[in-house]
């Protein structure tokens, strides 16, 4: 397939970027890897007027100690990431998330900002991000302002990000202690994960990310007020599947998407520590 013709604009800094945003509006679309937005568009299921090249802004790669918690530019690669010692020794969930995002060629193309602002609930990443409590920084024409990722996924491949804003960092708090695991259950090493799920067990507290378990990436509330209330790995697994609306596709049934959730979600429990 072949997008649909469209103007293309590089942005050399942030500002430009916001500035070309605000000329265009929603017929404009932001271009950093490229693996979420130009899928869309051969397919025609994008048809931006104009397409603002952001993948060159230098300023918005980076991985910074923010005291309690990691800074992390919107445009620094999953590569980086993965083998960033300071992601690695901080926020180990991340990392691990991270290193199974596609193929090697993808996780050096493409980036963090990128693949959470595309909102895909199939992603890796967001899971991780809701399972860690971590905040988005959007930038726009009024300041920045910082979201939850509760809050950040708002539906299908829908977020909080408005058409002339920019996600610029993602703050994840620092967990050095915290039992974790990230389970993913996939046909090949490439695939979207037909099911998957990001575990944080930490100080008493629990974050439980699900992968491709409803139109958006969400927490299983009901899992972490299981384990609040004192519930086995087993016993807290048994209810991953509520209070979510998995789809059906060629891949898997609902109840086939019930039943995986029902596993890797123990299986991630007592793999961070909660046998």
């Amino acid at each position: 397939m072949i997008p649909a013709a469209f103007d293309y604009e590089r942005a050399d800094s942030a500002e430009q970027a916001l500035a070309l945003l605000g000329e265009h509006g929603d017929e404009a679309k932001l271009l950093a890897g490229g693996h979420s937005l130009i899928p869309l568009m051969k397919y025609r299921l994008a048809n931006p007027a104009v397409v603002i090249d952001i993948g060159r802004l230098n300023d918005l790669s980076y991985i910074n100690d923010g005291g309690d918690h990691l800074a992390i530019g919107a445009l620094t690669r999953h590569r980086d990431i993965e083998i960033d010692d300071l992601v690695g020794s901080q926020t180990p969930l991340l990392a691990a998330a991270t290193s199974q995002v596609g193929d090697p060629q993808v996780r050096h193309r493409g980036t963090i900002g990128g693949a959470i602002a595309h909102g895909d609930p199939a992603s890796d990443l967001p899971a991780a991000l809701l399972a860690l409590r971590a905040t988005m920084v959007i930038t726009g024409q009024d300041g920045a302002r910082e979201v939850s990722a509760d809050d950040f996924f708002t539906g299908f491949l829908e977020t909080a990000l408005g058409d002339t804003d920019l996600l610029t960092e993602i703050r994840v708090p620092k967990v050095p202690d915290a039992g974790w695991s990230f389970q993913k259950f996939n046909r090949r090493a490439q695939d979207w994960a037909i099911v998957g799920a990001a575990v944080l067990v930490n100080n008493g507290s629990t974050g439980v990310g699900l992968v491709n378990m409803d139109s958006k990436p969400v927490r299983s509330a009901a899992v972490e007020a299981a384990v609040s209330g004192g519930a086995t790995a087993s016993d807290a697994a048994a209810v991953a599947a509520e209070g979510v609306e998995p789809p059906a596709d060629l891949n898997a049934s609902v109840e086939y998407r019930q039943h995986l959730a029902r596993v890797l979600v123990r299986r991630g429990l007592e793999e961070a520590g909660r046998a």
